[in-house]
């Protein structure tokens, strides 16, 4: 787990930014995969709740590292008022530095002078949604992590009331009689 944060802190930025998601979908992928959840029950300080919570902030963390680049992305997942007309403002802001850094050049190349102002501002946009981003980030984290552990404890406490799963059926050897009948 270690690891995977800080790759995706290295890779968070520029071009690598969606290796981000990568890494989160893969650790998503792993902890479902490989994750044994102890029997449950209903006391608090057991194996069992403790695990549920170390499992449910681990779902969160990866969800919230898959989720970043697209919350920087799409308004609809990033809904918070006046976010993204701040940064557009600040972007526009750059580009009007920008050109008034480069008033002295000599030569005046229109065309030079706009890229400026163009790779300026989006790159102060991106630092503002960067920032944003990562001050929410942990609410979309804890609300998954919410939402995983409630499923699953409901999930968990369902199948306790409902008794011990059955052996899985496989035929056996016919001989005392042993075999399952599988079609049940």
């Amino acid at each position: 787990m270690g690891l995977a944060a800080v790759l995706t802190i290295a890779f968070a930025q520029g071009s690598w930014q969606w290796f981000a998601t990568f890494i989160g979908m893969t650790l998503l992928a792993v902890i479902f995969a490989f994750h044994r959840r102890p029997a449950w029950t209903l006391d608090i300080r057991s194996a069992y709740m403790r695990g549920l919570v170390a499992y449910s902030l681990i779902v969160g963390l990866c969800v919230a590292i898959a989720l970043a680049p697209m919350l920087q992305r799409w308004a609809w997942l990033f809904p918070m008022s006046g976010t993204r007309s701040e940064c557009d403002e600040m972007g526009r802001y750059e580009a009007i530095r920008s050109r008034a850094a480069m008033a002295n050049v000599t030569g005046r190349d229109g065309a030079v002078i706009a890229h400026a102002q163009e790779s300026q501002s989006r790159k102060a946009v991106a630092d503002c949604l960067a920032a944003t981003t990562t001050l929410w980030l942990p609410v979309y984290g804890i609300g998954a992590a919410v939402l995983v552990g409630a499923g699953v404890w409901s999930r968990d406490r369902a199948r306790a009331r409902k008794g011990p799963e059955p052996n899985s059926c496989s035929p056996g050897p016919v001989n005392a009689g042993t075999r399952q009948d599988c079609t049940k």
